[in-house]
């Protein structure tokens, strides 16, 4: 068996594709448009997966997160109870900064230098881990309240 992707359903592609790709940092790799079933798929990869995974099939890809947007409005309920999406980065700090100055709130902050949450527009639940060990606690995380749910 091989984990080949998780799918979201989104209520609006161009705003997920801005969260995902130019503030997440993820890279659309595959789009497809089905105009019978009325609804488009766009898989993304992590940034570091995304040229491995470029003109592959879909079993031959490393993990993706597959967008599922369906052209006739449904009203979606949950994230949180979907879970949570994982991805790691190389420096917590850093990316939730650049998070931070793109309009991303951090719902959960990495006051120990390891772990924090993000949610996406749909309400997905995100958690960001760094790479390898946690870093050294800092300010001005170490001592920052959760926001909202995460």
């Amino acid at each position: 068996m091989k984990y080949l992707h998780t799918m979201v359903r989104i209520k609006n592609l161009e705003e997920s594709l801005d969260f995902y790709c130019n503030k997440l940092g993820m890279e659309e790799v595959y789009r497809y448009d089905n105009e019978g079933g009325r609804f488009t798929n766009v898989f993304l990869s992590a940034n570091g997966d995304a040229e491995s995974n470029r003109d592959k099939t879909s079993t031959d890809r490393t993990p993706c997160l597959e967008l599922t947007y369906n052209w006739d409005p449904e009203d979606y309920q949950g994230g949180r109870n979907f879970g949570h999406l994982a991805y790691a980065v190389d420096n917590i700090y850093k990316t939730c900064s650049e998070l931070m100055e793109k309009g991303v709130t951090i719902n959960r902050p990495p006051r120990d230098g390891f772990m924090a949450f993000i949610r996406s527009p749909d309400g997905i639940s995100i958690e960001l881990l760094q790479n390898g060990k946690a870093l050294e606690p800092v300010e001005p995380w170490k001592s920052m309240s959760n926001t909202g749910e995460w």
